[in-house]
C-alpha cells in the first residue's frame, strides 16, 4: 500500500510538472507571436527564471555561462583583475579608485586612491556605472590593458599599462595583540572562503608565539561561505572528531555530519567570539557550534539567522544553479534559520520566527539555547547609535576628497597604533566639508513633514499647528560645520581609519578599528576577567 501511494504521488508530481512547462511554453509562443513589441527570448526566459527563483529564497540564483564571475568570487574570494576597490565619483560622472589592494597589480603599477578612471583600453568611461567599470577592469589573468586616470594636482592624465592576475581578497585582513601585557590576541575573519582556515591557523600560530593567553575572534558582519572551512576553524579549538554541524536535505547526498578532521591547536585557550546582525551562514556555524560546545563566550548582537546551505548544480548550455539544498543543525540539534521565505508578508519581506515559538535546546554543560532567529550571544553588547548625518558624510565625495588631500600633504603618519588626528586637523576637516557641496537630509525633519501630512489628512493639523511649528524650529538643522563639530566623537574614528588606509591599506584600517572600537575594548576587559 505504501509503495503504491509513493508511486501515485510521483506520477502526480510528474504530471503537474509537465503541465506547468507546457502552459509556460504556450504562453511564451503567444507573446512571441502577438505581443506589440519584439521579445528577446533570452531576456524573457531569464525574467521567468529569476521570478521563480526569487519566490524560493534570496540565495537560489541562476548564473548563465557568460555570467559566472560573481559566483566564483563568492565561493573562493578570488578573481582575475587589477586588485582595487572602485566607487562612483559624482562630481566627474565617472568611477574612481577608492583603494588599491596592498601588493596588487594596481598598487604596484602606481595607482592611488582618488585616481579618476578616464579610459580603459581607449574606451571613454564617462557615465559608466560601477558594474561596467568593474567588469572591464577584470579579465583573464596575464592579459595587459591600458588605463588612463586623472590625478588631482596633475595637469595631464596619467597612463598605466597593467597586467591582470589572480587576486585573492584577504579573509583575515589583520590580526595582532591588542593587550600585550594581558596577552589578548585578536583575529578579524571577514569571510569564510576557500583556504581561510589556513590563514586563521597561521595567525593563531604567530599570536601564540607572541604570548597570547586570550583570543578574540571577530566575526562581526561576516557573511559566511564554506561549511567545510567553518568546520576546520572550529576544529582548531575542540577535540578531533567533534561533531560541528549536520546538514539535512531531500536527497541522501545533502545529508552529512561534519566532524573536525585533525588534532586541535588549543582546547583550553579562553576565547570570545564577537558577532553582529551581519554575522551569517558559515560564520553562524562557527559561533553557534562554539556556543553549543561551551567552548567560547559569544559576545555582541543576535546574528542574522541563515540556517540553510546552498550547493552548485550544472544546468544546460554551461549555466550553473546555486540552490538551497539543505538546512544545517548545530551540535545541540538546533537550526538557527530565522526567515520563512515561502511565507512573505509583503512582496519583498519574509516572515521571521517569533521568539515565543522557538524551541529550547541545551549546550554540553546544560545551558539553554534556542533555535530560530540566529545565534543569541551569551553577552549582549549594545551598539552606539550614529547620527544619520555620519552615514551620508562618510560615503560622500567631499569626505573622500578631504582624505585624499590630507594624504597628498602628509608623506608619513607614523605607526598605526600611535596615529590620531589633532584638533586642528579635525577643525580643518570641518571647514573643508562646510565649504563643499556636501548636503545631508535630516531624517527627523522628513518624519515631521510626514506627520504634518497625516495630521492634515485627519483634520488635526490646525489644532496642532503651533506645536508643529515649535518642534520644527527646535529640530531645524544647524550649519554644516557646527553639526560636524558636534558629531566629532562619531566622525573622527571613520576619518582616521580612512586616512590610515591611504598609507597602510585595509590592514591598517582594521588594526586602527580594533584598537579604538569600544565594543572590542569591552570584550578585552571581559575576556581577561574570570
Amino acid at each position: 500500500m505504501f509503495a503504491c501511494t509513493c508511486t501515485g504521488a510521483r506520477a502526480q508530481s510528474t504530471f503537474e510538472t509537465g503541465r506547468g512547462l507546457e502552459i509556460f511554453a504556450d504562453i511564451y509562443r503567444q507573446l512571441d507571436m502577438y505581443y506589440v513589441d519584439t521579445l528577446s527570448a533570452d531576456t524573457a526566459v531569464r525574467w521567468a527564471i529569476d521570478g521563480m527563483l526569487y519566490e524560493m529564497d534570496p540565495y537560489t540564483v541562476y548564473y548563465p555561462a557568460d555570467d559566472q564571475d560573481d559566483l566564483k568570487t563568492m565561493a573562493t574570494g578570488r578573481y582575475a583583475g587589477i586588485g582595487a576597490i572602485i566607487r562612483q565619483y559624482k562630481k566627474a560622472d565617472r568611477c574612481v579608485i577608492e583603494e588599491p589592494y596592498e601588493g596588487s597589480p594596481a598598487q604596484q603599477a602606481g595607482l592611488r586612491a582618488g585616481d579618476i578612471i578616464m579610459t580603459i583600453d581607449g574606451r571613454d568611461t564617462k557615465g559608466w556605472p560601477t558594474s561596467k567599470v568593474s567588469s572591464s577592469l577584470r579579465g583573464d589573468a596575464g592579459t595587459t590593458f591600458e588605463l588612463v586616470v586623472q590625478r588631482t594636482g596633475q595637469r595631464k592624465p596619467l597612463t598605466f599599462k597593467i597586467t591582470r592576475r589572480q587576486i585573492q581578497t584577504p579573509s583575515v585582513p589583520w590580526y595582532g595583540m591588542l593587550d600585550a601585557d594581558g596577552g589578548v590576541g585578536y583575529i578579524l575573519l571577514s569571510s569564510v572562503t576557500d583556504q581561510c582556515s589556513r590563514d586563521v591557523r597561521s595567525a593563531l600560530t604567530e599570536l601564540r608565539q607572541a604570548g597570547m593567553k586570550h583570543l578574540i575572534l571577530d566575526l562581526r558582519n561576516n557573511g559566511g561561505g564554506s561549511v567545510r572551512e567553518a568546520v576546520e576553524i572550529v576544529g582548531m579549538f575542540v577535540p578531533k572528531g567533534s561533531l560541528v554541524v549536520s546538514t539535512k536535505g531531500k536527497v541522501p547526498a545533502t545529508c552529512t555530519d561534519y566532524r573536525t578532521p585533525v588534532e586541535p591547536i588549543d582546547t583550553l585557550l579562553p576565547i570570545a567570539v564577537m558577532v553582529s546582525g551581519g554575522t551569517a551562514s558559515a560564520a553562524e556555524i562557527i559561533s553557534g557550534a562554539m556556543q553549543d560546545m561551551d567552548r567560547a563566550l559569544i559576545v555582541g548582537q543576535r546574528t542574522y539567522g541563515k540556517g540553510i546551505v546552498q550547493g552548485i548544480r550544472e544546468v544546460s548550455y554551461g549555466g550553473q544553479l546555486k540552490l538551497t539544498t539543505s538546512r544545517y543543525y548545530l551540535p545541540s540539534g538546533r537550526c538557527v534559520q530565522a526567515y520563512d521565505y515561502r511565507r512573505r508578508v509583503t512582496s519583498s519581506a519574509a516572515t521571521s520566527l517569533p521568539d515565543s515559538i522557538t524551541r529550547e535546546f541545551h549546550t554540553r554543560q546544560g545551558r539553554i539555547v534556542r533555535d530560530g532567529g540566529g545565534v543569541l550571544p551569551d553577552s549582549i553588547l549594545a551598539v552606539d547609535s550614529l547620527p544619520t548625518m555620519v552615514y551620508d558624510l562618510v560615503s560622500s565625495d567631499a569626505f573622500f576628497d578631504h582624505v585624499n588631500s590630507y594624504a597628498a600633504n602628509h608623506v608619513d603618519i607614523g605607526p598605526v597604533a600611535g596615529f590620531s588626528i589633532s584638533d586642528e586637523d579635525y577643525a580643518a576637516f570641518a571647514d573643508s566639508i562646510a565649504a563643499s557641496e556636501f548636503t545631508y537630509s535630516g531624517r527627523t525633519a522628513a518624519a515631521l513633514k510626514q506627520l504634518r501630512q497625516l495630521a492634515r489628512m485627519e483634520g488635526k493639523l490646525e489644532m496642532a499647528q503651533t506645536e508643529f511649528d515649535a518642534l520644527e524650529a527646535r529640530l531645524k538643522d544647524g550649519d554644516k560645520r557646527s553639526d560636524i563639530m558636534r558629531a566629532k566623537e562619531h566622525i573622527k574614528p571613520y576619518l582616521e581609519a580612512e586616512i590610515i588606509s591611504r598609507y597602510y591599506y585595509q590592514r591598517g584600517a582594521v588594526q586602527h578599528n580594533a584598537l579604538t572600537d569600544k565594543e572590542v575594548q569591552r570584550v578585552v576587559e571581559m575576556i581577561k576577567s574570570k
